[in-house]
């Protein structure tokens, strides 16, 4: 669809280049935006911008340069008929106006193709595995768990949808000291329970529910040193329900308990070793990170024969290559920052390319009611769970609050807001637009006609609408090239908007009848397109409210 366009009019600009014999590193990383204004055109590259300097010449000129190139060749390509002007504005942007005979012929073809007139094959046939959430199976889902939930799930729709084959992971911390912790935490409860008078330490888990898998261990009369994994065990059913509770599913659980039984942190070590990249010093086996760019070098086991976090890691993700995997992506929290470049460096020991790991850092959600904050403390298990969002504002509300932030930034959630039943809740505003929309089509005086005379759409904010419509596969871009599907979010606010504006001026149900049916496939369009990115937000369309 539009994806070609944008293709064929970098292919003209390289042409040009070419033909003006101007070669610089930026001639080969060209890109099309889509203007802030619609009066500055429907794409635009900066490339004279990006050259000014290499070739000492004002953008303008440069701009107005590759412009005369290009309008002598247009004529040669498909683009004659579907850009209608090219002009340099502002600093020396170059923009790109669309004819009226392409948008026609791109919404006619939205009409007859549905919503596979809208996807494009990005994929170059890879396979990926998005590794999210992961939280430890020692309590409820926290709202951070919610957002990596929600954005994972939504980039795993978003590059199956761009044709990628994705899988979804979740990694089980299911060994160690933290659950050591939980199963002494409730063998304390136990405790309790019988009479017994205790002190609880403060790194111990306190919420309620530990003294639920308490009452529950001691029916069942649970061994004390099986009182971890019995706990463990009886949470991660809890999460995995409140997951599925919100649209959320993952195609493998990934268990470093069974990691550790298979023997593949004892071959990683082995490959290691035979590459000389494993060192012993002060007791503890080293790991040379430092010789693939991190900062110093790790320790993979500890002095006491313990191992560190890393340890499991680099043969998890060794694991996640040889089960054929070509780009790993992996959610984490801001608190692990610092682990980057360590686990780049594993990947790169192991003769891989590091860019094919991308660590996407999911910044913290907090949750206000009516602009106040809602106080949490983690260290008394008192906090607001995904399952007490969810129950509030439901689950479309929810996914919708947790993606309308880029992954970078972090997010205010107001649970009051997600809650209205008006414009001012976005996810409302939009799905209102679709039900509306459903609603005009059902009127059965009028059916819809695909062979509609799609040169009748001719008011200013029938084109918008329509232009509107085609920047969809140029968010599909954004959101591939920054694993983030906040923008998602951003678009159907926008073309929601775009759509109340039309309705507002314009009758689609009208005494003639012609115009009638080419406004019937124009709303047609937006509905198709609406519905399609809330399939991949994860979110209902309702077809009435």
């Amino acid at each position: 669809m539009s994806e070609n366009i944008q293709s064929q009019i970098i292919s003209l600009i390289k042409d040009s280049l070419v033909e003006l014999e101007i070669t610089d590193s930026a001639c080969e990383e060209l890109q099309l935006d889509i203007p802030a204004e619609t009066r500055f055109g429907d794409l635009s590259a900066n490339i004279a911008m990006r050259l000014s300097k290499a070739l000492k010449k004002a953008p303008r000129d440069i701009a107005e340069g590759l412009i005369k190139s290009m309008l002598k060749r247009i004529d040669k390509t498909i683009l004659k008929d579907y850009i209608k002007d090219i002009k340099v504005e502002g600093a020396g942007f170059i923009n790109f106006y669309f004819s009226d005979k392409y948008l026609c012929e791109q919404l006619d073809l939205i009409l007859k193709k549905g919503k596979e007139a809208l996807r494009i094959n990005l994929s170059g046939g890879r396979a990926v595995l998005i590794e999210f959430v992961s939280a430890n199976p020692t309590g409820s889902l926290s709202v951070a768990h919610a957002r990596q939930a929600a954005v994972g799930d939504c980039l795993a729709n978003v590059l199956d949808f761009l044709g990628f084959k994705v899988k979804r992971e979740y990694y089980l911390n299911d060994e160690g000291n933290q659950i050591n912790i939980l199963g002494k935490s409730v063998e304390l409860r136990i405790n309790e329970l019988i009479g017994e008078k205790i002190e609880f330490p403060e790194n111990y888990y306190q919420g309620e529910y530990i003294c639920d898998i308490a009452k529950l261990a001691k029916e069942k009369k649970i061994k004390t040193e099986d009182l971890g994994d019995f706990a463990a065990n009886f949470i991660l059913n809890i999460i995995k329900k409140e997951l599925v509770d919100f649209g959320v599913r993952f195609d493998t659980w990934y268990s470093q308990k069974e990691l550790g039984k298979s023997g593949k942190i004892n071959k990683a070590f082995e490959y290691l070793k035979s590459k000389d990249l494993l060192y012993e010093q002060e007791g503890a086996l080293w790991f040379k990170s430092s010789s693939f760019g991190d900062d110093k070098d790790r320790v993979v086991v500890k002095s006491d024969g313990s191992q560190t976090y890393l340890a499991p890691d680099i043969a998890y993700h060794d694991d996640k290559y040889r089960r054929g995997f070509d780009w790993l992506i992996n959610l984490w929290g801001p608190d692990h920052h610092g682990y980057i470049n360590r686990l780049k460096a594993s990947v790169a020991a192991f003769g891989r390319d590091p860019k094919t790991l991308e660590i996407v850092i999911v910044q913290l959600a907090s949750i206000f009611r009516n602009g106040v904050p809602v106080q949490m403390s983690t260290r008394r298990g008192e906090f607001i769970t995904l399952r007490e969002v969810l129950d509030e504002v439901g689950v479309d509300a929810a996914r919708f609050f947790f993606l309308m932030r880029r992954t970078s930034s972090h997010l205010d959630f107001d649970l009051e807001v997600a809650k209205k039943q008006n414009a001012e809740n976005p996810v409302y505003y939009v799905q209102y637009a679709h039900a509306r929309i459903a609603s005009i089509l059902r009127n059965g005086e009028f059916k819809l006609d695909k062979d509609a005379d799609l040169s009748l759409l001719k008011e200013k904010e029938e084109l918008n609408l329509i232009k509107k419509i085609l920047q969809f596969s140029y968010i599909m871009n954004v959101c591939l090239a920054t694993q983030d599907p906040y923008m998602i979010t951003v678009y159907l606010q926008e073309l929601s908007e775009c759509f109340h504006k039309f309705y507002d001026l314009h009758r689609v149900l009208t005494d003639d009848l012609a115009l009638t049916q080419s406004r019937l496939v124009l709303i047609e369009g937006v509905r198709i397109t609406i519905a399609t990115g809330l399939d991949l937000l994860g979110i209902s369309k309702p077809e009435k409210m």
